[in-house]
């Protein structure tokens, strides 16, 4: 039984570590990374470590997350709960860090801001907003392996959800996509922007992820059968 996120996520990795967990496509710009569920862990670890040894952040405390459907987006947020900090996508006004990207335009009182191009390999940006730090260049000084204290169900997770309501509503809608064990399913990151839907569904469903931002609808047969995708929510 998985009563946090990083439960269910620690147990997504358990199942099958090297085969694909979270495969992102950009049809705007051409991109496809495909992280396999240690790859995606690690990020995720690098993250909390920041997070914790980098900011000193703690339970109670509040990280912004103003950015779309992407990959880096999936390990920031998971990154985020796993060292017991609260995400907040929707309301970054009073959050202690902000993680954003250059086109935002984003009020907060956070002084450690963070910004990434989404860029193609994790590149890093090319020039960087004043006041910024880049978030691939900072994470990758972390290690791959988060320590901290276990997080537990009441703890706040997203947006005011504690970890078992998050996971509550991530299961609600996962019964409602029909996501179910094993399955591969491809989301349209424009008309599912929310990672309820978009990560946490599947994860807690125990399925993999193929999140296109920019769909391109006219390569989705394609994509779905070289994906070997078996539900297609777009």
């Amino acid at each position: 039984m998985q009563n946090t996120i990083p439960q269910v996520l620690a147990a997504a990795v358990r199942r099958d570590p090297a085969s694909p967990l979270l495969t992102f496509y950009d049809d705007a710009g051409g991109d496809r990374t495909e992280l396999s569920g240690a790859t995606l862990d690690n990020w995720v670890s690098k993250t909390a470590n920041l997070l914790v040894d980098g900011l000193g952040l703690s339970n109670g405390d509040t990280v912004a997350v103003t950015m779309p459907a992407h990959w880096q987006t999936a390990a920031i947020l998971l990154g985020v709960v796993s060292a017991g900090v609260e995400a907040e996508t929707t309301d970054p006004a009073s959050a202690d860090a902000l993680f954003t990207t250059p086109d935002q335009s984003t009020t907060t009182k956070a002084s450690d801001r963070y910004a990434t191009g989404l860029l193609p390999f994790a590149m890093p940006l090319r020039e960087l907003p004043t006041g910024f730090a880049d978030f691939v260049l900072e994470v990758r000084q972390f290690g791959d392996y988060f320590p901290g204290a276990p997080v537990t169900e009441a703890d706040p997770a997203l947006n005011g959800r504690t970890h078992a309501e998050t996971l509550a509503a991530a299961t609600s809608r996962a019964a409602e996509l029909d996501l179910t064990a094993g399955s591969r399913v491809l989301f349209d990151a424009t008309t599912h922007p929310d990672p309820i839907d978009w990560l946490l569904a599947p994860l807690v469903a125990g399925a993999s992820i193929v999140l296109c931002a920019h769909l391109d609808r006219t390569k989705l047969d394609a994509r779905a059968g070289s994906e070997k995708v078996t539900l297609v929510v777009a």
